[in-house]
């Protein structure tokens, strides 16, 4: 295993989270805008609805968006969707929200998030 799969765990204050999110909105856009021209304008860009000839390039752009997001100490729950570990649960973002806006412990999850302020 190499330097770079291995990953330490971060935990992130709010303000830490709210300073890194510009970095992982900007990783986000580029790959849901590379997908969504993969898939000439659905940007849904649901597994199973990409046909089976464009999966290969569209497991490309998706596993090369996972690993800059974890590279950057970020953990990913899903298709563009992220949570930043506070160390008592998650700042939770999904793409194309505009802010970090939810929290949710470790045992909720996305369906357990509340809306922060």
């Amino acid at each position: 295993m190499n330097s770079t799969s291995r990953r330490e765990k971060r935990i992130f204050t709010y303000e830490a989270a709210i300073e890194l999110l510009p970095t992982v909105q900007q990783i986000t856009t580029a790959a849901a805008g590379q997908v969504e021209a993969l898939l000439e304008g659905d940007t849904e860009g649901d597994e199973a609805e990409v046909p089976p000839e464009l999966q290969p390039q569209y497991e490309k752009i998706v596993a090369g968006w996972v690993e800059s997001i974890l590279g950057i100490g970020v953990e990913v729950k899903g298709l563009w969707l992220v949570d930043f570990d506070s160390g008592s649960g998650y700042y939770c973002w999904r793409y194309p929200e505009p802010a970090l806006q939810y929290f949710h412990g470790y045992e909720e999850g996305f369906s357990g998030r509340v809306q922060l302020n």
